[in-house]
């Protein structure tokens, strides 16, 4: 089960010509040498991985990989080889097995070259679906490589929320400012750095704020929760090691992509971690965990 992420959540409105594009035409460097600024070409690229997602999947529709993925596409997710062709195979193969599958997009973040795609993937009408999600990095206006994070939907968690709502205010999808990016980022890194990979549990008190509403379903709500939950965890794996791989941030929302060895000599595990930031406090926090797989349809691992 490994599909990408599509929808048209929290999309600019200057970016949603995408779908109109020429095939061949480098939209995004018309963007930026039309002087439309960064905020412009962020907002292309969003429009872009929803366009393409929701065409292949959703609809069916293989055309938009000629318009918008690079020939020689690296691809990451452990099911499906490298290139645009087996894109297009992929994606034939999942609306064969699934030709009721929906997306549903909660969030979509950019920066720099890269986009992050928050949705809960519904493959058969009503269940409950798989909590995903896709990273895209883009190369000359196009998509060249994708990663991705699955995990199913469970029927209970242990902090009452779902995995993909807004709880701490204000209750949108969307991100916040662009001038709040540069911040959140370097506080969310640091909180990460000292919590995960220095495993110091004051990271909480200096980051986090009073109210922590927590998405990771197997983790108690609250502060309170977030620390009982960091100290089994631990307790339950001594030897854990957790690098980091590739940050993407965008106003008050910030994502960390990274790997997590429970036990030393093991493959472990593919995470994205997404948290929100308010007022100069961590205040939300979303992810997904995916077992790393013993072989793969490509040769570049997930990460």
């Amino acid at each position: 089960m490994a599909v990408a992420l599509t929808g048209a959540a929290a999309v600019p409105a200057v970016a949603s010509a995408a779908h109109r594009e020429a095939p061949g035409r480098d939209r995004a460097a018309e963007i930026s040498s039309a002087g439309y600024g960064d905020s412009a070409r962020l907002g292309y690229q969003k429009a872009v991985a929803v366009q393409l997602l929701k065409g292949v999947f959703e609809r069916g529709d293989t055309s938009v990989v000629d318009r918008f993925v690079r020939p020689d596409y690296i691809q990451h997710n452990p099911l499906a080889p490298d290139g645009a062709e087996a894109l297009k195979y992929f994606g034939a193969l999942q609306r064969q097995q699934y030709p009721d599958l929906r997306y549903d997009i909660k969030r979509v973040i950019s920066e720099g070259d890269l986009v992050l795609v928050h949705s809960n993937i519904v493959l058969t009408p009503g269940t409950r679906g798989v909590a995903a999600f896709d990273i895209f990095r883009f190369q000359g206006g196009k998509i060249a490589e994708h990663w991705d994070v699955l995990q199913a939907v469970p029927a209970t968690t242990a902090n009452g929320n779902d995995m993909f709502s807004t709880v701490s205010r204000p209750r949108t999808e969307a991100p916040g400012p662009a001038w709040r990016t540069a911040y959140n980022r370097k506080l969310v890194t640091a909180f990460f750095d000292r919590l995960l990979v220095k495993k110091d549990p004051s990271a909480v008190d200096a980051y986090v704020g009073p109210e922590y509403d927590q998405h990771s379903p197997n983790v108690p709500d609250g502060v309170a929760g977030l620390k009982a939950g960091a100290a089994a965890f631990g307790a339950q794996f001594p030897q854990l090691r957790v690098t980091r791989k590739r940050i993407i941030a965008e106003g008050d929302l910030v994502a960390v992509h990274s790997n997590y060895v429970l036990t030393p000599g093991t493959r472990g595990q593919a995470v994205v971690d997404l948290f929100r930031v308010r007022g100069g406090r961590i205040v939300e926090h979303w992810d997904a965990v995916q077992d790393v797989p013993e072989t793969s349809a490509n040769d570049n691992t997930m990460f």
